[in-house]
C-alpha cells in the first residue's frame, strides 16, 4: 500500500539539511492530509486535519499561501497528538510514503513526532517515492543546475500528464489528491516502477470527495473603519512645528541597489527643511566622508549609518546564511568608529555571499550605536511575516535588552499589506516593552520620478529583464524577478510623512529626540605625515605658531631647483612656469612633507647603490 500525503506549515526551514531534532529550524505543522491506496489505486482511507496551534502562531505570509489563519486554526483545529496519531496509524499500513518533494513533509512530521516525545523512526525510515524526482526526466523542463532538467512543480507535472493544471494548490487535501492522481498515472505509464505494481495497465485511481478548500472557508477580513478626514487633518496640523528627519536612506553606495547621489540627497534634505539626515547603505559606509562633508556644508546634521546583515554566526561558512539587514546609526564620533569596525569585519571576517556580522560582534561594538528594526526584511518584521509573533517578540526583546533606549521600532508605509501587518505587531510590542516608534520611508531614490531608473538598476544587478513580472516579498522562483512594488520608496517631504503617520504622531515626534542625541562631527583632517627636519636656514618661526608649512615649502623649492639645474641645460621660462605651478599645487594641497620624505629615502637608496624606479602616478610624471 502507498500513503500519499502533504503538509501545510508555518513556513520553510532555515537550513534544509538540518536534522529534525533541530526544533527551532523546522516549521510547525498547520495542516496534514493523506490518502491510503492499494496497488490498484483503490482508496482505502483518507484524512484531512488542521492542527490547533499550541505555543505558536501562523505567520502572515504562510496564511497568504494556504489560507489558514491562527484564529481559524484555534477554532477548527485538532490537537497535534490526535492528528499525528491518526496519521501514523495509516502510515503503519503502508509500504511506501509518497508525495511531491515529500522529503520536506517527512521532516516536518518527523520534527513534530520528536516534539511530542515520540519515535520518528517508523516514518523517517519508510521507503519513499517522490514525484518531483521521478518526474524530472519525464517532464524534461530545461533550466536545471549544471545543464540538467529542473525539478517540475506539481502543477507542471499535472499539466504534462493531463494537459491541464489543477485548482486550489497549497491546500494539503487538494495537493494530495492531485499528487495521487499524478502518481497513479505515472505508474500506469510506467514512469514510476516498483515490484508491487506488477500490472500497471490495471491501475485505476479512485479519487476522494474533498472538503471545501482553505481559501473558500477562510473568514472574510473585517473592513477597516473609514478614516475621519477632519481628525486626520487636525492630527497633521498638530505636527506642523515638529521637525522630521529621514533615518533609513540609501545612496548610490548601496551598489546596484539605489540611485541617489550623496549630494542630491543632502540638497533635497536641505531644500525640504530637514535639520538632519541619515544615510544607511547596504553593507558599507563608503558614503560617509562625502556625506558628512556635504551635510556640514549645508548646515544640517549628518547621521552616519549602515544597514548590515546580522546572521547567526559570521564565522560559519558551511551553510548559506545571509542574516537579516539591520539598520545601525552612529550617535557620535565614537559610534562612527564602532560602526566602522562592524562594517569592516563584515567583509574581512564574515563575508560569505554577502558581508555579515553576528550578535556577538554587535555586543562588542554596541556603544554609541542606535539600532532600528528596519524594513520588511529586517529580523523582527521578517519573523512576524514568516515565522511567528512569539519568535519576533523574542528578537525584539534581545535588541531592547542589549541597547535599551538606543533601540527603536521602525514603521514604514509604502502601501503594502505586509507593512500593515508588521506595523500592527510593532506597535503592540513597542507599547508592551516601552520601546519608541519612529516613522521611516526606506528610500532608494531621491525623487518619485526616479523609480523606473531604480527598477532598471535592479535588473542590471540581477541580470534580468524589465519585462519580467516582479515580486518584492515572498518566494520568486524562476518566474519572477526582484523588484519594488510601487514608486513610493523615495525621500518624501516632512509634510508628506506627517500626513502618512498622522494617526501615530509619536512616530514623528520621537525622531526629534533621537536626532538631538546624535552629535555632529567632521571626518576631514589635515594630512598626517611625520615632521621632516629641514635645515635651519629654511625654518619659518610662524610655522610653530599656526602649524603652517612655509619652511617645508621653501626647502622643497630649494631642492627642486637644485635638481632642475642638474637635469636641464637651461631653465627656460616654460620649465620655470611648470615647476612653479607644481610647487604651488603641492603647497595648496599641503603635501610638501610627503615629497620631502620620499626624496629623502630615494636619495639614501641611491647613495647605498639600491635601484630606484621612476615611481608611479602623477608624481612620477611631474617635474618636481
Amino acid at each position: 500500500m502507498v500513503l500519499i500525503y502533504d503538509t501545510e506549515t508555518t513556513g520553510l526551514p532555515r537550513d534544509w539539511n538540518a536534522p529534525i531534532s533541530d526544533s527551532d529550524n523546522w516549521p510547525r505543522l498547520v495542516q496534514l492530509a493523506w490518502q491510503l491506496h492499494d496497488e490498484t489505486g483503490k482508496l482505502l482511507s483518507r484524512g484531512n486535519m488542521v492542527v490547533k496551534p499550541d505555543g505558536f502562531t501562523i505567520p502572515f505570509n504562510s496564511t497568504k499561501i494556504h489560507g489558514i489563519t491562527t484564529e481559524r486554526a484555534l477554532a477548527e483545529g485538532v490537537p497535534l497528538d490526535q492528528v499525528i496519531g491518526e496519521f501514523m496509524e495509516a502510515a503503519s499500513k503502508a509500504r511506501y510514503v509518497m508525495g511531491h518533494n515529500v522529503g520536506f513533509d517527512v521532516n516536518v512530521v518527523g520534527a513534530e513526532l520528536l516534539r511530542l516525545g515520540q519515535d520518528a523512526g517508523p516514518l523517517t525510515t519508510m521507503a519513499v517515492i517522490d514525484s518531483k524526482d521521478e518526474g524530472t526526466e519525464f517532464c524534461a523542463i530545461p533550466g536545471g543546475r549544471g545543464g540538467k532538467f529542473k525539478w517540475p512543480t506539481l502543477t507542471e507535472l499535472h499539466q504534462k500528464l493531463f494537459g491541464e493544471g489543477f485548482g486550489d494548490a497549497h491546500d494539503a487535501a487538494y495537493d494530495v489528491a492531485a499528487t495521487a492522481r499524478c502518481f497513479f498515472e505515472m505508474v500506469r505509464l510506467r514512469v514510476i516502477e516498483r515490484p508491487e505494481f506488477s500490472s500497471p495497465e490495471a491501475v485505476v485511481y479512485e479519487a476522494p470527495k474533498l472538503e471545501a478548500a482553505n481559501f473558500e472557508t477562510a473568514a472574510p477580513e473585517e473592513a477597516q473603519a473609514p478614516v475621519d478626514g477632519t481628525a486626520h487633518s487636525a492630527a497633521t496640523e498638530a505636527l506642523a512645528d515638529v521637525p522630521f528627519t529621514h533615518l533609513h536612506v540609501h545612496s548610490q553606495f548601496s551598489v546596484l541597489q539605489a540611485v541617489s547621489p550623496v549630494g542630491e540627497l543632502v540638497a533635497a534634505a536641505k531644500e525640504m527643511g530637514m535639520p538632519a539626515l541619515a544615510v544607511t547603505d547596504h553593507g558599507n559606509m563608503m558614503a560617509a566622508f562625502q556625506f558628512v562633508r556635504a551635510c556640514n556644508k549645508e548646515g544640517i546634521k549628518p547621521i552616519v549609518g549602515a544597514e548590515l546583515n546580522v546572521c547567526r554566526d559570521m564565522h560559519d561558512k558551511s551553510v548559506k546564511d545571509d542574516g537579516y539587514p539591520t539598520v545601525f546609526l552612529a550617535k557620535n564620533k565614537n559610534g562612527y568608529h564602532n560602526l566602522a569596525k562592524l562594517a569592516s569585519k563584515a567583509y574581512t571576517d564574515g563575508f560569505y555571499y554577502v558581508p555579515r556580522i553576528d550578535r556577538a560582534l554587535v555586543e562588542q561594538y554596541k556603544d554609541d550605536l542606535v539600532v532600528l528594526t528596519g524594513g520588511l526584511f529586517g529580523e523582527v518584521p521578517s519573523l512576524v511575516l514568516n515565522v511567528g509573533e512569539a519568535q519576533a517578540e523574542e528578537a525584539f526583546l534581545y535588541w531592547k535588552n542589549l541597547l535599551g533606549e538606543n533601540f527603536y521600532a521602525e514603521m514604514n508605509r509604502h502601501g503594502l499589506e505586509e507593512e500593515a501587518v508588521v506595523n500592527g505587531v510593532l506597535q503592540d510590542l513597542a507599547a508592551k516593552h516601552d520601546v519608541k516608534l519612529v516613522a521611516s520611508n526606506n528610500s532608494y531614490y531621491t525623487r518619485q520620478d526616479q523609480s523606473d531608473a531604480h527598477d532598471i538598476l535592479l535588473c542590471v544587478k540581477d541580470a534580468r529583464n524589465v519585462s519580467q513580472p516582479k515580486r518584492y516579498v515572498g518566494k520568486r522562483g524562476r518566474e519572477f524577478r526582484f523588484g519594488f512594488p510601487n514608486d513610493s520608496f523615495f525621500l518624501k517631504s516632512p509634510q508628506a510623512m506627517k500626513e502618512l503617520f498622522a494617526d501615530v504622531p509619536e512616530a514623528i515626534i520621537n525622531i526629534g529626540g533621537l536626532v538631538e542625541e546624535c552629535e555632529g562631527y567632521t571626518l576631514e583632517r589635515d594630512v598626517l605625515l611625520p615632521a621632516f627636519d629641514i635645515p635651519a636656514e629654511f625654518v619659518d618661526a610662524k610655522d610653530a605658531k599656526d602649524g603652517g608649512k612655509r619652511g617645508e615649502n621653501a626647502y622643497l623649492r630649494h631642492l627642486t631647483y637644485l635638481g632642475a639645474e642638474k637635469r636641464y641645460e637651461e631653465i627656460t621660462d616654460e620649465i620655470r612656469e611648470r615647476i612653479d605651478f607644481e610647487l604651488e599645487t603641492i603647497e595648496r594641497t599641503g603635501y610638501p612633507g610627503y615629497f620631502l620624505i620620499v626624496q629623502d629615502f630615494t636619495t639614501a637608496a641611491r647613495e647605498m647603490g639600491v635601484s630606484v624606479g621612476p615611481g608611479r602616478g602623477s608624481a612620477a610624471g611631474s617635474a618636481v
